[in-house]
C-alpha cells in the first residue's frame, strides 16, 4: 500500500487547494468534507451540526444534559468517534489524501502516512481569504484568528498535541514562500 497523505492547514493558507492538486496529480482520492457527508450518513447527525462540532469541544455536563437529556459521551466526542471511523475506512482503501480532521493522529499507528502541515504569513492568508469570501482584510483577519484557535482547540483536546507545532509533522511547509503549486511539487516528490 502507498502513503497516505494528511494535511493540517491554518486557514486560509491554502491547504485544502493543495491537497486538491496533489492528489490529482498523484491521480489518489481526495477527502475534506467528503468526510462529514460520510459520517453524517453513518451517524445520523446533520452535516452541518457536524461541520460546526467540529471547531467546538465542549464537555460542559449542563451542554449534554440539554442536548442528550442524559450525561453520556459529549455528542462532540461522539462525532469525533464517528469520524475516525470514517477516516480509517477511507485510508484501508489505500493511496489518498485527508485534509483535515485530526486524521494525522487518527492514522498515525497503523498507516504509512506522510504528515503534513501547511502555515503562511497573515498577509498571504489575508489576501486569500479576503478575495474568497469577499470580505474586508480586517474581517478576513478576524476570520483567520477564529480558525485557527478553533482547530488549534480541537486538536489538543483529541490529541493532546499542539496544532502546528513542527515536530507533530513530517512537513511543514509554508505556502507565502514557495507557493501552492511549488508545494504541491514538494510533497509530490517526498511520496515518490
Amino acid at each position: 500500500m502507498g502513503k497516505i497523505i494528511t494535511i493540517s492547514r491554518q486557514f486560509g493558507s491554502g491547504g485544502s487547494e493543495i491537497g486538491k492538486k496533489l492528489a490529482k496529480k498523484l491521480e489518489i482520492p481526495y477527502y475534506d468534507k467528503t468526510i462529514i457527508d460520510v459520517t453524517a450518513k453513518e451517524s445520523g447527525f446533520d452535516p452541518k451540526y457536524i461541520e460546526k462540532a467540529e471547531q467546538s469541544t465542549t464537555t460542559s455536563f449542563l451542554y449534554n444534559l440539554a442536548i442528550n437529556g442524559i450525561y453520556t459521551q459529549p455528542l462532540t466526542d461522539q462525532l469525533f468517534a464517528a469520524e475516525c471511523k470514517v477516516i480509517k475506512a477511507l485510508a484501508d482503501k489505500g493511496p489518498c489524501v485527508i485534509v483535515g480532521r485530526c486524521s494525522d493522529y487518527v492514522l498515525k499507528d497503523e498507516y504509512d502516512c506522510l504528515n503534513v502541515f501547511v502555515h503562511s504569513s497573515d498577509n498571504f492568508r489575508i489576501n486569500r481569504v479576503s478575495g474568497g469570501e469577499g470580505i474586508s482584510r480586517e474581517d478576513a483577519l478576524d476570520l483567520i484568528r477564529q480558525k485557527d484557535k478553533a482547530r488549534a482547540r480541537h486538536y489538543k483536546y483529541y490529541t493532546e498535541k499542539v496544532w502546528g507545532l513542527a515536530c507533530n509533522y513530517d512537513i511543514c511547509i509554508n505556502t507565502a514562500a514557495c507557493g501552492i503549486d511549488e508545494a504541491v511539487e514538494i510533497i509530490a516528490r517526498l511520496v515518490k
